[in-house]
This record gives structure tokens, C-alpha cells and sequence, in this order.
């Protein structure tokens, strides 16, 4: 059986699943749900996921698995996206924790809400914005410091952050303000053979 993922290609939480799958040259067949028709919530996948979240994976062997870093941790065990040393390893851990508490839910909502719901940048909670911009603050200043998230290469972190930060802009975030992220996810983007 080969590895299906159901997504929504406007997700980022999906696309680091399928580029993780791709970086790892994972075979998998991809099932487009559109989260705004609330496919995600047909019985049918509520059977499949509970909770009606994409992304969600069979594996080859018929299992399921739900949310997006546990997923390409899963994908990802024993490769070279997980470093090899307990400390850098731990570090990746700290990056994929904080970018599903700290960066996804302010950058991430910002461009939803921007694109998808039509709302203007004016209209969004000064919070929201504020939270965003420390956010990508935060990624500016380690990334000033190191090629990638975990030092001097590609990890799941980079490819979990990259996922929203790159389309930052679609939320009203300007990554001029943050020329070392900026570079980071083009390094990212040619890493991953995205554009």
C-alpha cells in the first residue's frame, strides 16, 4: 500500500507533510480536500480522523496518523531531516513545538483570514499582527546567527516554519523587515525544489 495524504494545498500544516514526503522520496498518493467546503468533515473522514483535520496519513500499513509534525516526524525517523545528536535533535523538537504555538497561529491566521475570509489588514486583531511580526523577530534573530533553524543544515524545523513564513506576505507581513529569514527560505525553497 503506498502512503496516501489527505490535504488542502492552501494549508501550509499539509504542504510540509508532502514536501517532507518528497524530500525523503516517500511514494504517496495525495487526496485534495478543500477545508473551506468542509470536506475535511464528511463522514467518511470523520471515520478516518476524528477530529477532521488535515493533513491525515495512512501509512503503508493501513494506520492513520494525524497533525502535521507528528507526521513528518514519523516520515522522517532515521533520515537526515532529524539530527543524529541529542542536543540538536532536542532543538528541532523546540522549533517545531514553538512554531505550532508561537508562529502558525498568528502568521498562519493573519494570511487566512487576509485571503481566504477577504478581510482587510486594518480589520485584524492588533494582537494577531503583533504576535506575527514577534514571530518572525524570533526567526530573524536565529537566522542571522545560523544558515538553518538547527545550525548548518536542513531540518524538519526549517521545513515546518518554512510552510507559513514563506507566504507571510499573504497576511500582511512584509519580509523586507527580515532580510535573514528572507534568505533562509529562498535556501529553503531551492532545498526542497519549491518555488
Amino acid at each position: 500500500m503506498t502512503l496516501r495524504i489527505y490535504g488542502d494545498s492552501k494549508s501550509g500544516n499539509c504542504l510540509k507533510v508532502k514536501w517532507t514526503a518528497e524530500r525523503l522520496h516517500l511514494p504517496y498518493d495525495w487526496v485534495e480536500l478543500d477545508i473551506l467546503k468542509a470536506e475535511s468533515r464528511t463522514p467518511d473522514f470523520l471515520a478516518l480522523n476524528p477530529a477532521g483535520q488535515v493533513p491525515t496519513v495512512i501509512l503503508r500499513d493501513g494506520r492513520v496518523l494525524a497533525q502535521s509534525n507528528a507526521i513528518m516526524l514519523h516520515l522522517a525517523d532515521g533520515s537526515v531531516l532529524i539530527p543524529s545528536d541529542p542536543y540538536e535533535r532536542a532543538k528541532m523538537y523546540e522549533w517545531l513545538f514553538w512554531e505550532q504555538y508561537s508562529h502558525e497561529p498568528y502568521v498562519a491566521v493573519a494570511r487566512f483570514q487576509m485571503t481566504y475570509l477577504g478581510k482587510p489588514r486594518e480589520s485584524l486583531d492588533g494582537k494577531l499582527v503583533e504576535k506575527g511580526k514577534a514571530a518572525l523577530a524570533r526567526l530573524e534573530t536565529q537566522l542571522a546567527a545560523t544558515p538553518f533553524l538547527v545550525g548548518k543544515r536542513l531540518t524538519l524545523a526549517d521545513i515546518a516554519l518554512v510552510a507559513y513564513t514563506r507566504v507571510a506576505h499573504e497576511g500582511g507581513f512584509d519580509l523586507s523587515a527580515y532580510p535573514a529569514v528572507k534568505a533562509w527560505v529562498g535556501r529553503v525553497e531551492v532545498a526542497l525544489g519549491i518555488h
